[in-house]
């Protein structure tokens, strides 16, 4: 639900005011598909709204979450200082590329920048969020594989048309598919968005499956099944 600039879940309040990059769909889809574990990490947090939905659904982890830009940093602190989940989330100012953290995370998770070709956004900060000249694919990669544990997971956001080149970079840097979700809008329209799970070691078959956001003009159960937790 949202009013006055605030977006408010079941367990927690997102205030978005002061950040270039808003509360979305893509990020409530990542933030309640990504498997968890017990050390989280959320690259390019903007409001904080991922990891706080991981600190709702993991009740043990603890969450670092980093994000390049100082607006973004102090949105992200005051919706965690404000929520029932501040002790276990850390909000940390920080580029990927100079990160310097804990390393051995069991889980990353990123709703990562995506615009590669495009021309910048006149708006500077949003620019910075969403266009790869900030944080490409392959430094995402370079950095996910100096911080996550042997056996943990990336899981990540991207349009449809990103794939082939974020899946590229991510078998350069020696990563296998585990998972994949296909986002159609509505029945029948060509995929929007993929949810990808990517783990060090080989999966030689990765779950897929391919949804749809909308039916009938609502939610889709798919859609109402994985975020029953959040929406009011």
């Amino acid at each position: 639900m949202m009013g006055n600039n605030v977006f408010i879940f079941k367990e927690f309040a997102v205030k978005q005011d002061a950040c270039a990059m808003k509360v979305g769909t893509d990020g409530v889809l990542l933030g309640a598909w990504a498997r968890g574990g017990s050390r989280v990490l959320d690259i390019g947090t903007g409001t904080g709204l991922i990891a706080l939905m991981m600190a709702q659904r993991f009740p043990k982890a603890e969450i670092e979450a980093i994000d390049i830009a100082e607006a973004a940093c102090l949105q992200a602190k005051e919706n965690v200082a404000n929520s029932v989940f501040a002790r276990r989330v850390r909000v940390v100012q920080a580029a990927l590329q100079q990160y310097v953290g804990p390393e051995g995370f069991d889980c990353i998770v990123s709703n990562p920048p995506f615009f590669v070709d495009s021309l910048h956004n006149p708006d500077a900060l949003r620019s910075m969020a969403r266009h790869t000249s900030t944080l490409s694919y392959r430094e995402l990669f370079a950095g996910v594989g100096r911080l996550l544990a042997p056996e943990g997971r990336f899981s990540a956001i991207i349009p449809a048309d990103c794939r082939s080149r974020f899946m590229a970079e991510a078998t350069l840097f020696g990563f296998s598919l585990s998972r994949i979700c296909g986002i159609r809008t509505v029945e029948h329209r060509p995929v929007k968005r993929y949810l990808l799970e990517f783990r060090p070691e080989f999966c030689p078959e990765p779950e897929a499956e391919t949804v749809d956001l909308m039916a009938n003009g609502e939610r889709s159960a798919w859609y109402q099944g994985l975020t029953a937790d959040f929406y009011l």
